[in-house]
């Protein structure tokens, strides 16, 4: 009975101390158990391989340009510039309704 109670107190303690590394390593066991015979001059630990970390390519961000107000005057009609109206007695009308005169423009001074 001595000898079966020492393996189980040898199985809990080898269980316990998984248990740790798995608790250590966010529930992650990578530990190992293996039976050695005769000398071994290796180490005892292997470190875990490291993975490099994923590749992302550089995030490029392109503003684009301001918006160009150009800020304009108000339009300008043609009577106001000239001045003067021209009317045609010929055809009894205004220069901008009537387009040909045969006699001749006459010029008016505008009315409101």
């Amino acid at each position: 009975m001595n000898r079966r109670f020492l393996a189980i107190i040898g199985l809990l303690m080898l269980g316990t101390a998984s248990i740790g590394t798995a608790l250590a390593d966010r529930g992650h066991y990578h530990g190992r158990v293996g039976v050695v015979i005769g000398p071994y001059w290796g180490p005892w630990y292997y470190p875990p391989p490291y993975y490099y970390p994923p590749y992302y390519p550089p995030v490029v961000i392109e503003r684009p340009a301001p918006p160009v107000y150009i800020e304009q005057s108000p339009p300008v009609a043609a009577e106001a510039k000239a001045g003067y109206w021209y009317y045609c007695q010929s055809r009894g009308g205004y220069y901008p309704h009537v387009k040909e005169c045969p006699d001749g423009w006459l010029k008016v001074e505008p009315r409101p």
